[in-house]
């Protein structure tokens, strides 16, 4: 959601390249520029005043007219500032109560119910049993849709029909959860389109009366500039512990998470980045900061490829390669895995690709998806056979799959090639691998002196 921002910042940063030294002429315009891309953005006129005076400071002290490149330097700078703004750094949740409770706060709307249920799915993932409460009882949709969610992630979830007594729910449910073993409770409370009085009360009745070690605020980052507020209130009713961040990978300006913060001083603890139940990750201010600037964010998409990748059966492909054994169904199944990443344009945000720019990332993207679709339509016209077989693919077997697949038959062609193209260039790699192994090819010290791969 940051492209139009991190695309602006990083033009003014080509520009601040292309002097011999930071000047207060140069920096000026560097931070008129920079002011006008974090408006525009929609952060709120608050932040940007704290964020410039921060910056004009930082930019115009003596270190930095003394440095060798302004470029650099000024990067820094910005780089430095936006991690202030987000909230300095990672903030894990407090999760020390026998049960802890979280109570999901937050409009209606704004993807509170969802992102209980991806709470649930993570804290599964880090080794917690969670039970999810359904204690929005004036809306009965959210009551079926938290049941149907946590049929999905086959986490337990408590309620009581027809009851209105939200403190006996959560009373009731706490007892369950003891009984049943579940360490984490996530009370998912009741939203409004707006804030009002009654609603605060009751979230202030389940507050005082339980003491939850987390009071998360979910915002929908699409709302802008009405996000300050809904935080300012809730935090000065209920003070809250932190926010989640829904639709982060959505189309918004970005000033949501750059605003959230300083506003009720409180930090980003989670964000919600795709649609599917385990996309939720940790915020950390410095790597969104690295994004932001394009510098990417190698350390989270080295974290997601270890939480995606079955180690067991990365071995597995490894063997097949090593013996041009790779099979369509290796293929189909790697790109599964590849899937679990998320989309290709968070994969690209992850990246520290020069010059790549939100149109480029969104041709690349947009033109990969229909790439993927396309490979998985061709394999699946395939028989068990062909698909465990490639060698037994000839011409007539081509004219049947791309009869089926609706492919001309170039595509096919096409796509059969690139397959072999990358069996023989994987089966080159593990032939390199096993001579620098056993000596025959050595790499020089200052290069690792290992195969890198």
């Amino acid at each position: 959601m940051f492209d139009n921002l991190s695309d602006k910042l990083q033009d003014i940063i080509k520009k601040a390249s292309g002097a011999s030294s930071l000047t207060e002429e140069n920096i000026s315009d560097a931070l008129r520029e920079v002011r006008r891309a974090l408006l525009d953005a929609d952060v709120s006129l608050k932040v940007v005043k704290l964020f410039m005076t921060s910056l004009k400071e930082k930019a115009l002290g003596e270190d930095v007219l003394r440095g060798v490149n302004p470029s650099q330097q000024f990067v820094k700078i910005v780089h430095d500032e936006l991690v202030n703004i987000l909230g300095r750094e990672n903030s894990p949740l407090v999760l020390d109560g026998h049960p802890s409770l979280i109570m999901m706060l937050g409009l209606q709307g704004s993807g509170k119910t969802t992102s209980a249920a991806k709470l649930a799915v993570k804290l599964k993932k880090e080794g917690k049993n969670p039970l999810l409460v359904a204690a929005d009882v004036y809306r009965p949709a959210a009551i079926t849709q938290l049941k149907t969610l946590g049929g999905q992630i086959n986490v337990p979830v408590y309620l009581q029909d027809g009851s209105t007594n939200v403190q006996k729910i959560v009373s009731d449910s706490i007892e369950f959860a003891k009984q049943n073993g579940n360490n984490v409770v996530i009370i998912d409370t009741a939203g409004r389109l707006q804030i009002d009085d009654n609603m605060m009360a009751e979230l202030l009745l389940i507050d005082r009366a339980f003491h939850p070690q987390e009071k998360l605020l979910v915002i929908d980052s699409m709302l802008g500039q009405q996000a300050v507020s809904v935080a300012e209130n809730f935090n000065v009713q209920l003070d809250i512990t932190g926010i989640v961040l829904t639709k982060l990978d959505g189309d918004s300006r970005g000033g949501a998470a750059l605003s959230v913060v300083h506003s009720s001083g409180k930090p980003i603890k989670l964000t919600g980045t795709g649609e599917k139940l385990d996309a939720l990750d940790d915020f950390h201010p410095s790597r969104m900061a690295d994004r932001i600037l394009g510098m990417g964010d190698i350390v989270t998409l080295v974290e997601k490829a270890q939480e995606v990748f079955d180690e067991k059966q990365a071995k597995e492909f490894e063997k097949k390669m090593e013996k041009a054994e790779f099979s369509y169904n290796d293929f189909l199944k790697m790109q599964k895995q590849m899937k679990m990443f998320g989309s290709i344009e968070n994969i690209l945000g992850m990246l520290p690709i020069k010059g790549l720019n939100r149109e480029n990332k969104e041709m690349i993207a947009t033109e990969g998806e229909k790439q993927m679709k396309k490979i998985e339509s061709f394999i699946s016209s395939m028989t068990p056979e062909e698909r465990a077989k490639p060698s037994l693919i000839n011409t007539s077997r081509k004219r049947r799959i791309a009869a089926g697949c609706g492919l001309p038959m170039h595509e096919v062609n096409q796509i059969i090639s690139q397959f072999d193209g990358m069996r023989q260039m994987m089966k080159g790699f593990s032939d390199i691998k096993k001579k620098v192994k056993s000596g025959k090819i050595k790499i020089p010290k200052n290069l690792g002196g290992k195969f890198p791969f």
